[in-house]
């Protein structure tokens, strides 16, 4: 006989889901009556706490049941990336061997050497300053549209079924919160867009911008940043990354235990890639890229793929 397997229910994350889109909503709702100063940084953080949570969705939390867990964060806070999507390429990210590799990677901000030299100058500088931080915040969102988009674009024009289904669900779920936002709370959408979701990406975009590097060794790829509880809380701990990625199910809360009592293995691990906290981010990175954007060394990707 058949017996399902039940696992606890994890209840902080389902009281942050809870949260996030009762505050976001009651910002939405009576949004003429609070002020921009307050609604544009608490509903982004919102956003971006969001899209931490799809993160955590993804990896099977809060419960043992998937359409459970994905229908808790269905409407969409951000209106930039379908959900289905986001899953496929995520988990394909979390092949090890494979990060920052611009050929393998589907988040990899890197570029092959040939692509990057047969790119127009314009778009050069255009994704130089998008390497740095705060080029990423400033037209990150913008740039990550309309690269992610055209590609999801040509794939469904090409008859990929899969990606089509993919969008028609978050079109779907788009819909649901156009009409909350407009039809009911009736708050012009551009607003939203404009004040709420973009700054919300845009934060977001702080916790991958070193996220990974270069590295011959694929375990020296991924990053330590010991952060604030502002940050810490905003990236469920996904700063924390190494441990992330060594322990990809382990919900968000249980993560910094586990970090504690592996600190020493794990740094180890990442030959000390570290960062004391997302303010040496900023003060190191700010307006100066962290690395150039083509692959520094074709030789690692080629041995790491035989």
């Amino acid at each position: 006989m058949n017996v399902e397997h039940r696992r606890a229910i994890e209840w902080p994350t389902v009281v942050l889901i809870a949260i996030v889109y009762l505050v976001t909503g009651s910002l939405v709702y009576f949004h003429e009556s609070v002020p921009w100063w307050i609604i544009t940084p608490l509903g982004a953080y919102c956003v971006a706490l969001y899209a931490s949570l799809q993160h955590e969705i993804l990896h099977g939390h809060p419960t043992g049941n998937r359409l459970l867990n994905e229908a808790m964060m269905f409407p969409t806070l951000h209106f930039w990336l379908p959900y289905g999507r986001y899953k496929k390429t995520h988990l394909a990210h979390h092949n090890d061997q494979n990060l920052t590799d611009p050929r393998l990677d589907p988040e990899s901000y890197y570029m092959l050497p040939e692509h990057w030299a047969a790119l127009p100058g314009i778009k050069q500088s255009l994704y130089r300053f998008n390497h740095t931080l705060f080029g990423r915040m400033l037209i990150g969102p913008g740039v990550s549209v309309i690269q992610f988009w055209s590609s999801e674009f040509r794939k469904i024009l090409n008859g990929d079924r899969d990606v089509a289904k993919d969008w028609a669900w978050f079109a779907l779920s788009a819909a649901i919160s156009i009409w909350f936002i407009a039809g009911v709370a009736g708050m012009p959408l551009w607003q939203y867009l404009l004040f709420v979701a973009y700054p919300g990406v845009s934060l977001a975009l702080v916790r991958s911008y070193c996220e990974h590097r270069a590295a011959e060794n694929h375990e020296h790829r991924t990053i330590i940043v010991e952060a604030s509880p502002f940050w810490s809380l905003l990236f469920l701990y996904n700063n924390l990354h190494v441990a992330h990625h060594s322990r990809p199910s382990l919900a968000w809360y249980r993560l910094p235990a586990y970090y504690r009592a592996e600190k020493a293995q794990l740094l180890a691990k990442n030959d000390g890639y570290a960062m004391n906290g997302y303010g040496e981010i900023f003060r190191r990175y700010f307006f100066m890229a962290k690395e150039p954007i083509p692959y520094p060394n074709m030789a690692w990707l080629k041995r790491g793929a035989k």
